[in-house]
């Protein structure tokens, strides 16, 4: 996308003044401890966990969506990243191709991601379960219990410095909590018993049938970078 593009995007969410005083927050400028100063033994033994975790999700039969799927969407992007997105489950694109938010959704989550200065392949992408529920519905709590070690291992190794959680199911899922979208926004949360700080926003396709409340989930992603940059201040 290019800055015209941008522009015009940031002013259909009704943003007037956007542009950052101090320039776009990248992973690749602001990494504080990156994949090239880890020992090669450390780098070896990430490796390893994601593939056994790979191949654990690839063959989980844990509950009933296994038997609907076409294969497993376990995530995509920067394993060191300091941005994690999780959304709710997979769709049907996403069960075809094997990669979160994909089509509509992920186009418009694209966008959001690049209008605070990130590409698609510097956060890490996930969801809540890593099967698509049937019909796209909304993921029930056993499946999403099953998944729940899944989810707290790539955290563990990704260590993300921010979670960004879009929609009120994912979000309700991850913090353990049952609550209104309204409840979350504008609010730091923490993900379980880590200091991982945790931002909620819209769900990207409730903001394509919504496209009025781009606005808010602007305001959130400036809030999530606002978070940000406090915990890279304090480390």
């Amino acid at each position: 996308m290019d800055e015209a593009s941008r522009r015009q995007y940031l002013q259909a969410m009704g943003v007037t003044v956007w542009q950052r005083r101090d320039g776009p927050l990248t992973s690749e400028a602001s990494t504080v401890a990156s994949v090239s100063t880890e020992t090669s033994a450390a780098v070896a033994d990430d490796n390893s966990r994601w593939g056994k975790l790979a191949e654990r999700v690839r063959t989980c039969t844990a509950c009933s969506l296994h038997q609907g799927r076409t294969q497993t969407v376990l995530g995509v992007g920067n394993k060191k990243a300091q941005w994690l997105v999780i959304g709710e489950a997979p769709g049907a694109e996403e069960d075809r191709q094997g990669e979160p938010f994909v089509g509509p959704a992920g186009k418009l989550l694209n966008e959001m991601l690049f209008a605070v200065g990130l590409k698609r392949g510097e956060v890490y992408i996930a969801n809540i379960v890593k099967c698509r529920p049937p019909q796209n519905r909304e993921p029930a709590g056993e499946e999403a219990g099953h998944c729940a070690p899944y989810l707290r291992e790539q955290i563990d190794l990704i260590q993300p410095k921010v979670i960004l959680c879009v929609g009120k199911v994912a979000a309700n899922n991850l913090l353990g909590n049952v609550a209104s979208l309204a409840s979350y926004r504008g609010r730091t949360h923490r993900f379980a018993d880590t200091d991982i700080p945790v931002v909620v926003t819209y769900h990207p396709a409730y903001l394509l049938r919504n496209p009025l409340d781009k606005r808010w989930a602007w305001e959130d992603l400036n809030y999530a970078i606002s978070v940000l940059q406090t915990r890279l201040a304090s480390q």
